[in-house]
């Protein structure tokens, strides 16, 4: 038996360092996109490891929809100040104000697809070459499409088509002016991968990721965050339920779960057991069969 005895999550820890190295090696103007979820998370314990003691090559960014959970700005607050490390905020509500998206009406309305385009501005502003992302290509079939560096034109578009060949573990990050390439470290990873992670690294989370107590709505067959920020009407009836979140985006398009999973190891076991995907609770995916992809071909990440 080797003496060093890797384990699986030993060796996709390896190769998500080999990578956020390659995009420090390889580009001018790296950022890491941070969204406060587990998984832009469990890049940032990654990319401590990748570069500690030295700062991290890039700054953490964060498109705010001003649609969050409170939870979650608290902790990028937090984690921020631990780590002394660059913070950058696009404000989905200027560019609204701006008059560059409008904001969308009606019951279901959310801010999430919004996000494209104050990314794509942020993106523009500071120059960035690559952004660091934390996409899973378990997580949804348009992103099983994606190669770990996913290049997108100078409209930040995405082309199925023009994906490079990534053999031997070499990565191509060469681009033309005004082009970027998205980097996804963790692609090889799944939700219980991370979770393991998580609990080996004894990472610290959002505690919206465990079950709590709060007001929901029952819309479209989901639990809904019973908030200012979800268009309620007569119709809804706020009830208290014992919940978790698998996932976390936009408060007006991020579904609960029923859950009285507190401890990581009951997480991974109620993940084990369940027969819905993590995706499976993003209101905004279910608009189309192929509604991810044609957000990523806009711009999404």
């Amino acid at each position: 038996m080797s003496k060093y005895n890797f384990d699986y999550l030993d060796e996709l820890e390896a190769e998500a360092i080999h990578i956020l190295r390659e995009v420090a090696g390889q580009f001018e103007k790296p950022a890491l996109l941070f969204s406060g979820g587990k998984d832009s998370i469990t890049l940032v314990r990654l990319a401590e490891k990748a570069f500690r003691p030295g700062k991290f090559p890039f700054p953490l960014v964060h498109i705010d929809t001003g649609h969050n959970f409170e939870e979650t700005i608290d902790y990028r607050d937090s984690m921020v100040a631990r780590l002394g490390e660059r913070l950058i905020v696009g404000s989905v509500q200027q560019s609204i104000d701006e008059g560059k998206v409008v904001e969308q009406k009606g019951k279901n309305a959310s801010r999430n697809a919004l996000q494209t385009v104050t990314l794509l501005e942020t993106i523009e502003k500071y120059q960035f070459d690559a952004c660091i992302g934390g996409a899973r290509r378990d997580e949804e079939k348009a992103r099983a499409k994606e190669r770990i560096f996913s290049v997108r034109d100078e409209f930040g578009q995405w082309d199925p088509k023009r994906q490079r060949p990534e053999l031997w573990n070499i990565y191509n990050g060469k681009i033309n002016k005004g082009e970027n390439v998205r980097v996804f470290p963790i692609s090889n990873w799944t939700e219980l991968d991370v979770w393991n992670y998580i609990r080996r690294e004894k990472i610290e989370l959002p505690s919206i990721y465990f079950a709590h107590d709060r007001d929901v709505i029952t819309r479209n067959g989901q639990l809904m965050a019973a908030s200012p920020y979800v268009n309620m009407d007569d119709e809804d009836v706020v009830e208290r339920k014992k919940v978790r979140f698998r996932t976390v985006g936009d408060i007006s398009c991020t579904a609960a779960i029923e859950s009285d999973a507190f401890l990581i190891d009951d997480i991974i076991s109620e993940i084990s057991q369940s027969k819905i995907s993590e995706r499976g609770a993003r209101m905004d995916d279910k608009v189309s069969e192929a509604a991810m992809e044609d957000r990523k071909k806009g711009g999404y990440f």
